[in-house]
């Protein structure tokens, strides 16, 4: 009898993606069984019920797929499901809500990587400035440049309260400090505490603002001084930074005054593919249980990012 290869997507809203469950077959899973609506409170049961129903040999081709959308709650069910296994009764799990932790390792491992190429220096120290900074993108790649070291600046176009806010229990949770800024491009948009602008002081500007949206046009670059990279997410039209096309992988932008390079939104999603791909298949090879959230995809995107 066989026993096959299977994936258990857990996903605490009403529609499991289908990105997800196409990923998980590419990836070679015999069979994905998705669950909508779970709470944190179901994953222990979930858990239980997943692993004791195949055995020792079983639970070597059983596998667990946290989605949803919300960051905070995807790494709190991926610690539950942890708690939860009961060795030799125990499976491998990956948290990767709406994409958001496989996207955000590609980003930051591709502009980590023009950084070096540009400058030949690594992102510590660096200005970091998110524009859409407060969603589930946003802040797990300012997560992965703070724990990089770089100065993280999380804008919201609602408030810079509302982004120190929202980014204040990751800072507590991981040990790091990400601050808030506006999002908007006027006057308002300064450094906190230093009153400068804040392209005339980034070295980095990244868009994980909502698709379809210019954040940054080309008289905005034109202030970008010091900017050594501009990475865009944005891939439905306009751009969400003028200049950056969606397929641009280390293009000089002629209107920056540092001749600053543009990482565009399908380059960075190329990498982000071939991110998620690799973590599906690193649990279904693997001898021992994998429990892989971002720093596990940052990890392998730095791998694909060299080839760039």
């Amino acid at each position: 009898m066989k026993t096959p290869y299977l994936l258990h997507i857990f996903n605490p809203t009403r529609n499991v993606s289908p990105f997800d469950v196409n990923m998980a077959y590419e990836a070679g899973y015999d069979d994905v069984i998705p669950y909508s609506q779970v709470t944190l409170d179901d994953i222990p049961s979930l858990v239980h019920d997943t692993i004791y129903s195949r055995g020792p040999k079983g639970v070597k081709r059983t596998a667990i797929f946290i989605g949803g959308r919300e960051f905070g709650l995807a790494v709190d069910m991926l610690d539950a499901a942890k708690t939860s296994m009961v060795p030799p009764f125990e499976v491998s799990v990956f948290a990767d809500p709406s994409g958001a932790f496989s996207a955000a390792a590609a980003l930051m491992a591709c502009v980590e990587h023009w950084v070096e190429q540009k400058r030949g220096v690594s992102l510590r120290g660096l200005n970091i400035y998110f524009f859409g900074g407060t969603g589930p993108v946003g802040l797990c790649a300012g997560v992965i440049a703070a724990e990089c070291g770089a100065n993280v600046f999380l804008g919201s176009r609602r408030s810079a309260e509302h982004a120190r806010a929202i980014a204040e229990p990751f800072n507590k949770r991981y040990g790091i400090h990400m601050d808030g800024t506006d999002g908007r491009l006027e006057d308002a948009l300064v450094l906190p505490h230093r009153g400068e602008h804040m392209l005339g002081q980034s070295h980095v500007v990244i868009n994980t603002a909502k698709a379809g949206v210019q954040v940054v046009s080309i008289s905005d670059l034109k202030m970008a001084k010091e900017l050594i990279v501009a990475a865009d997410c944005n891939a439905v039209p306009p751009l969400g930074i003028e200049g950056v096309d969606v397929n641009d992988t280390g293009k000089v932008l002629e209107a920056t005054p540092s001749k600053a390079v543009g990482i565009g939104a399908l380059a960075i999603g190329n990498v982000k593919y071939k991110v998620h791909s690799k973590l599906c298949q690193m649990m279904l090879k693997t001898e021992k249980p994998l429990y892989l959230d971002f720093h596990d995809a940052f990890k392998v995107a730095r791998e694909y990012a060299r080839g760039t």
